[in-house]
């Protein structure tokens, strides 16, 4: 069976390394000293200043949005995942949608300002696939009308944007450190700011809140990663190159397949040092894109239609029709993407959605 991603396994005696570690030190949670290595470790090889990182993807987005949006209206896209739109329902605020750019599938940043209203107090925009948004644009409306922008960058890990870590961008920043990622701590998750008050009061915030034992900077959640997650996450992280460079391999066969006026494909912005995490296809149609699941399903393959629906169309929003989101919804299957899929396993996959595609 493909399936459309899998988890990267380093070798086992790498992780081991680290149990032992854990069992010496005794000590499972409460940042011990994996969490602490690992998060410096992540600040080299990321090229950032600060990082937390969290238990799992999720955490991040609602510590954000309850230290920024203040129960206000928050600007964001239809197109990401749910997790998205439900961090903000969750944190009491209003999702305001805007629709998304036809070939980049970012939130299109001209039409952000039509958005804003006296309630707006942030914007919560996705770097669809790994691809940035228009982050200098972003910017200028948000110091424009005084608001707070958080990037969802569930799939940016290694990305960089104008030759800086696409994390640097926004006030702040998250991450999925999810098993299917390209990095991973089995389950887990990152917020990054550069702005120390703002990384400090994210900081209590993922650990109930505390400053010291006994004071309480404010209210807080649990969102402290473990000694085992941690441990994944080093043992991953030496394996980035190879990761990298298998998945680019993976990408450029793909598009060698798909170089015709049957498919389109998502564009980088310019100027994007991109990380090959998913390898999303546009079909000429919904029907085609369904006939095509259905073959490789029937071959034992499993892509996804992601992201589908728009998030727009939840039950527990105010529902809203937005004509590219709605149409690039249903026409677009992410294929078969992960570090051991071979070559030749592309190559199977290609022919078979060419053959239904002719």
């Amino acid at each position: 069976m493909i399936t459309v991603t899998k988890p990267f396994f380093p070798p086992i005696e790498d992780y081991q390394k680290y149990i032992v570690k854990i069992w010496e030190n005794q000590w499972l949670t409460n940042r011990g000293n994996l969490v602490v290595e690992l998060e410096d470790k992540l600040k080299s090889y990321l090229g950032i200043n600060n990082v937390i990182v969290m238990t799992n993807g999720t955490l991040p987005l609602h510590i954000a949005l309850s230290a920024l949006a203040k129960g206000g209206e928050v600007i964001t896209t239809p197109f990401s995942y749910v997790a998205t739109t439900s961090s903000i329902v969750w944190e009491k605020c209003t999702p305001i949608f805007v629709d998304i750019h036809p070939e980049y599938l970012t939130i299109d940043e001209t039409k952000i300002e039509a958005a804003i209203t006296p309630r707006t107090t942030t914007i919560l925009a996705t770097h669809v696939y790994g691809n940035p948004c228009n982050v200098e644009i972003i910017e200028e409306i948000a110091k424009k009308h005084n608001l707070k922008v958080i990037y969802d960058a569930a799939h940016c890990f290694g990305v960089t944007y104008k030759g800086t870590s696409v994390f640097n961008y926004g006030d702040v920043s998250t991450c999925s450190f999810h098993a299917t990622k390209l990095f991973h701590t089995a389950e887990g998750g990152a917020v990054f700011s550069q702005d120390e008050e703002l990384h400090n009061q994210m900081f209590f915030g993922h650990n109930f809140g505390h400053n010291g034992p006994h004071e309480y900077f404010g209210i807080g959640t649990n969102a402290k990663i473990s000694e085992l997650q941690s441990a994944m996450g080093l043992s991953v992280l030496p394996y980035m190159s190879d990761i990298l460079d298998s998945r680019r391999r993976i990408c450029e066969l793909y598009d060698s397949f798909f170089d015709n006026e049957n498919f389109t494909k998502l564009k980088i912005r310019e100027e994007t040092k991109w990380n090959y995490c998913y390898y999303p296809l546009i079909f000429k149609s919904e029907k085609k894109l369904l006939q095509t699941q259905q073959v490789l399903n029937e071959n034992n393959i499993f892509p996804r239609r992601y992201f589908y629906p728009s998030l727009a169309n939840l039950p527990y929003v105010e529902q809203k029709s937005l004509t590219i989101t709605d149409d690039i919804s249903s026409r677009i299957l992410c294929l078969p993407l992960y570090y051991d899929l071979t070559l030749e396993d592309v190559e199977v996959i290609s022919k078979l959605i060419l053959n239904v595609n002719s």
